[in-house]
């Protein structure tokens, strides 16, 4: 499976290995989850737990996170171990391709309050990995694959790639088309 990074959660662990690379530098696993802020500190207040995880042998640099941002790569399939949503990404691609899902993070703050006990707040292809909440805020991190969709208080945000750069997308604001008779009565009043 193949992803594209679109964004980071806000709290990172890292868990460093008993063996050393060739380089001998210890191998270390980084995790990523959601989390908000709680008296002026980010905390994961999870209601979904769940993380991705990213090896430093497959080309995660912890240093330079923000460099990882629109790289794809490739993936073990989610699953649920102890209870918690994982997903691990073993190794960044040296070229992009056209992904199967995109990593996203989405807040309160940038797209309205999200009601995850609603059936309908997200499409079904969409994979929930981790959900943190507390007062008036959250943050999601979501598996979506191209035009799926996350509805919120404020709208329906679809997930566009961009046209120059395919293995990437974005959220947008899904506009509500025209109904068929409010088409109807237009022409008939410009007639």
């Amino acid at each position: 499976m193949l992803v594209t990074v679109t964004g980071f959660g806000s709290v990172w662990r890292h868990r460093l290995g008993n063996r050393s690379n060739r380089k001998g530098y210890p191998r270390a696993a980084y995790f990523n989850t959601t989390g908000v802020p709680v008296n002026g500190t980010i905390r994961t207040r999870p209601k979904i737990v769940g993380h991705a995880r990213f090896n430093g042998i497959g080309g995660f640099n912890p240093n330079y996170p923000l460099r990882m941002i629109n790289s794809v790569f490739e993936c073990a399939e989610p699953c649920v171990w102890q209870g918690q949503n994982k997903v691990l990404f073993k190794r960044m691609l040296s070229a992009p391709a056209r992904p199967d899902y995109h990593l996203v993070v989405v807040k309160t703050c940038e797209v309205g309050r999200m009601d995850i006990a609603s059936p309908s707040w997200r499409s079904d292809e969409t994979v929930l990995i981790s959900f943190s909440e507390c007062r008036d805020q959250q943050e999601a991190m979501l598996l979506m694959p191209a035009y799926s969709w996350l509805r919120t208080e404020l709208a329906t945000f679809v997930l566009e790639p961009f046209k120059a750069w395919p293995w990437s997308a974005r959220l947008r604001i899904q506009l509500p088309q025209p109904t068929g008779a409010a088409c109807a009565t237009e022409r008939t009043a410009s007639s």
